[in-house]
C-alpha cells in the first residue's frame, strides 16, 4: 500500500475546515502514528507555495526548533 496516496485519498475530498481540523487534531494529540500525514500535507503545502511563503516557512520552523523544549 503507497502511504502518500492513502492519506491523499482520505483527504481529498476534505472541505478548508476538515483540513484545518486534522491538522489541528493531529497536533494536539501528539500521536507518532500521524506525523506521516502531517508529513504529506506539509509536502502538499510546500509544493504549492512561492518561495517568499516557503522562506517564512523555514523562518518559522527554524524559530519553533530553537524554542522547543525536548525533553
Amino acid at each position: 500500500m503507497d502511504l502518500r496516496k492513502a492519506i491523499l485519498t482520505n483527504i481529498q475530498s476534505n472541505s478548508e475546515e476538515q483540513l484545518e481540523d486534522t491538522i489541528v487534531d493531529a497536533i494536539e494529540n501528539g500521536e507518532e502514528k500521524m506525523l506521516p500525514g502531517l508529513g504529506v500535507l506539509f509536502e502538499l503545502i510546500w509544493e504549492q507555495s512561492e518561495s517568499m511563503k516557503k522562506e517564512e516557512m523555514i523562518n518559522a520552523l527554524k524559530k519553533g526548533v530553537t524554542e522547543a523544549q525536548v525533553d
